[in-house]
């Protein structure tokens, strides 16, 4: 089992520790001040890193070349209450 703690530190800034790994979290709205990126952010390149990841890992099974491979991602806030990611998108590129 793997543990993960997102520790409050002020306002809305949080410290988040994975396997001795520590990234600030923080949103810019309501006076922050931009110590991380937001956790939306957050959620959605943990997204484009893990689906990176399995393209490369399949790419390598197949010895398809993964030299610049890259995962782009683009998303919009909901504009209903609570603010919340709406809509994402995922596309594959060399860089």
């Amino acid at each position: 089992m793997s543990d993960i703690l997102a520790r409050h530190e002020q306002g809305d800034r949080f410290t988040i520790n994975i396997r001795g790994h520590e990234i600030t979290v923080e949103p810019t709205e309501d006076g922050g001040e931009d110590a991380g990126p937001t956790p939306s952010e957050l959620f959605v390149a943990s997204l484009a890193g893990c689906v990176g990841f399995f393209a490369e890992r399949f790419l390598a099974r197949l010895n398809i070349p993964t030299q610049g491979l890259g995962v782009h991602a683009t998303y919009e806030y909901s504009e209903d209450s609570p603010s919340r990611v709406a809509s994402r998108r995922f596309g594959g590129r060399h860089v």
